[in-house]
């Protein structure tokens, strides 16, 4: 499992992660309220990416990424 700091970075990893084999991709958001904290985390079992994100800014790029996503499963 890769902890990944940076919000950029993440996004940009999980999006190729997710293109490349678009069946075996799962992506979960998962809200810890006792840190008050979201973690996102994409894997395709072979790579497990990882994201903890503390700050209201961090949970309005989950759901950013999240509709992003969706518009890749939709399409």
């Amino acid at each position: 499992m890769v902890n990944i700091v940076s919000w950029d970075e993440f996004s940009k990893q999980a999006e190729e992660l997710y293109l490349s084999d678009p069946s075996k991709a799962r992506f979960t958001m998962k809200f810890r309220e006792a840190d008050a904290a979201v973690v996102l985390k994409m894997t395709d079992d072979a790579k497990c990416l990882k994201y903890l994100g503390t700050t209201s800014r961090d949970v309005k790029r989950a759901e950013k990424f999240c509709s992003l996503i969706m518009k890749h499963m939709a399409s």
